[in-house]
């Protein structure tokens, strides 16, 4: 189960497209008993998200905040928080030559994966993680 939060003034009218491919992607990997958040927010409070929780002085197009791994529930696997900076990822479907539609997913696909355990700090993490992301938006019909 997951919720998408807008937290800036701008309408994201991709919404509706991200409810429909984040819920294939859920039960694509199985995860129908976790919990998560994808939350739309400015450059300016995802720098500060970064900053505070990574130590990186800088914006950044998405980032996954886990909750606490140490607690476990029964029925449930509580996995995090997906923060999306809605003006940059506008600004890299144009730059990568793309829909909107395919940045947000993208990104989203991206930070759900992080909050599964997945990373790209080697070379074959990377080909691993967005070789996923690459499969699961092909299945799904979205392409560059």
């Amino acid at each position: 189960m997951f919720e998408i939060f807008n937290e800036t003034d701008k309408e994201i009218i991709e919404i509706d497209k991200l409810q429909k491919y984040m819920e294939f992607v859920v039960k694509k990997l199985e995860i129908e008993t976790a919990i998560f958040n994808i939350i739309f927010v400015s450059n300016e409070e995802i720098h500060r998200i970064n900053k505070e929780y990574r130590k990186v002085d800088r914006v950044t197009d998405v980032i996954a905040l886990e909750d606490n791994p140490d607690i476990v529930y029964e029925d449930f696997r509580l996995l995090g928080d997906i923060y999306i900076a809605v003006d940059i990822a506008y600004d890299q479907a144009i730059e990568y030559n793309h829909s909107r539609e395919r940045e947000v997913c993208f990104l989203a696909t991206h930070g759900l994966l992080h909050l599964l355990g997945y990373d790209h700090m080697t070379e074959e993490e990377e080909k691993e993680m967005f070789g996923k992301q690459e499969e699961l938006l092909k299945e799904y019909g979205i392409n560059r």
